[in-house]
């Protein structure tokens, strides 16, 4: 089980980071927490916030519990239960369908709470761990909203998570911030500075766009970006300001971080395709349905043995002429079926990087037949070689994009998550496409699991003074600056 993936060098080669594993039972018995970033050994007990993420998304829907070491910011992956969305059940009769996956699953505030429910009984369960007693707090996400065409669908998604959530019996306390000390539990008390700074919307020091919603998935971009910042503590790199995200889950999310203080800004925004391009190709095969198949039912480590290298890229870039990527331009309301609003982000000052295939996807079914017609000359092994190239390929093109916008701040840090962005040899040839521009990439498994860790620790005011999170590369923990600000 991987959990966060490290490129050290830039050989053909990369060094992988060991996996970080803790059951709840071995958190418990922990006595003393380890050594503390340029603070010797603390001896203060180790001290876990204990969070679940739960995510619907248009492929997967999962409930991923994280503990996080309140002394090193240091995150363990304590229990992941995975479902394919696409065996939600359908809408009864009188149900509301309020929308649907990108893939055309309908949805209905009862089917969704249902599932959701079920999945998070299962991973706690699992984990052995008492929803009441043992978890702190819980933040709930969707990547489902490139299918949907308003806000009122995407409010009706959200509050169909949250009785999923109340269903298996989570507490309403644990699904919003505190709002005092004697909200917090004893043993959390001594860890959080909730009475001398506010959350102020802020996560790990960086602001959403302000104004009018920029993109319907502004939530996914903030948290991996997050999350990437703090899967990044396991390696040597400081992934804190200035730095670039990227997500490929189905759909792409991501930001361009600048290095504003005491909080940078969001200055780019990607969104669109990405994890449906590689399902696409591999419904062109006969190895998984037609309709509800995804790349995740047959990849294994083992399948790119026997790939064609030199093949798989000639192949990829057949596939990139299907794939529009671009600044958005400003009279689209929709781009890779992700809703947005292009007039909101530049008055935000906020540039809007897209994927598609077509126009929102209508050239969707021509890459299914690419995918068949790959498989049938060349085979499985070398079609799975040439979706490594494709997100290489992705990525490169996403950054050049926002490089000729001039809105990438030197000596960023690169970032990467997502099922369809770190498996395989994905990142070594990332990282050939991209070591020119940064110095720093990181490869993060589940980083909008770890967001959600983080942005639950921010929204209780929870931070590591000793070992930041947050704040600009190489800078010391920016506490006293939001103390100041928020004085004003």
């Amino acid at each position: 089980m991987s959990f966060i993936k490290k490129i050290f060098g830039l050989g053909p080669k990369p060094v992988i980071a060991e996996s970080k594993f803790k059951t709840f039972e071995s958190l418990q018995s922990s006595p003393f927490a380890a050594k503390t970033a340029g603070s010797g050994y603390s001896m203060k007990p180790d001290i876990y916030y204990i969070t679940a993420s739960v995510e619907l998304g248009n492929t997967t829907t999962k409930c991923i519990i994280v503990a996080t070491n309140l002394n090193t910011s240091e995150s363990y992956l304590v229990n992941k239960t995975v479902k394919m969305t696409r065996d939600i059940r359908p809408p009864k009769e009188g149900e509301e369908v309020f929308g649907e996956t990108v893939w055309g699953i309908p949805l209905s505030k009862e089917s969704v709470a249902e599932m959701v429910r079920d999945t998070v009984l299962e991973s706690t369960s699992e984990a052995h761990i008492d929803i009441e007693k043992d978890l702190d707090f819980v933040v709930r996400s969707t990547g489902v909203t490139a299918g949907f065409a308003t806000t009122d669908e995407i409010g009706k998604l959200v509050i169909a998570l949250a009785n999923g959530c109340l269903d298996a019996g989570v507490p309403p306390k644990k699904m919003a911030p505190a709002m005092g000390l004697d909200n917090l539990p004893d043993r959390l008390k001594g860890y959080t500075l909730i009475e001398s700074v506010m959350f102020d919307g802020a996560v790990v020091s960086v602001l959403p766009p302000p104004g009018e919603e920029v993109v319907a998935n502004e939530m996914e971009g903030e948290l991996v970006t997050a999350g990437i910042k703090l899967g990044a503590k396991w390696t040597t790199v400081d992934y804190r300001n200035p730095c670039v995200s990227i997500d490929f889950g189905s759909t792409l999310a991501g930001r361009v971080v600048n290095d504003d203080q005491p909080y940078a800004h969001t200055v780019g925004n990607f969104l669109g395709l990405a994890g449906v391009i590689a399902d696409s190709l591999v419904r062109g095969t006969s190895k998984v349905d037609k309709k509800g198949g995804a790349a995740i039912d047959i990849y294994s480590e083992d399948i790119l043995k026997k790939a064609d290298w030199k093949k798989a890229k000639i192949n990829a870039e057949k596939v990139h002429k299907l794939i529009d990527i671009r600044k958005v331009p400003m009279d689209y309301t929709r781009f890779g079926t992700v809703p947005l609003n292009p007039q909101a982000a530049a008055k935000a000052g906020t540039t809007l990087i897209g994927c598609d295939v077509g126009e929102n996807g209508d050239k969707i079914p021509d890459l299914i037949d690419l995918g068949q017609e790959l498989f049938e000359n060349d085979g499985l092994n070398t079609l799975f070689g040439t979706l490594d190239y494709v997100t290489a390929l992705i990525v490169k093109r996403l950054l050049d994009v926002a490089f000729d916008e001039n809105i990438i701040t030197q000596g960023s840090a690169l970032g990467i998550t997502g099922r369809a962005g770190i498996t395989g040899k994905k990142p070594s040839l990332i990282l050939e496409y991209t070591k020119d521009n940064f110095k720093d990439c990181v490869f993060v498994s589940d980083g909008l699991a770890l967001g959600s860790a983080i942005m639950a620790r921010c929204m209780n005011s929870m931070g590591t003074i000793k070992a930041p999170v947050g704040g600009r590369q190489g800078g010391k923990c920016i506490l006293g600056s939001r103390r100041k600000l928020q004085k004003k």
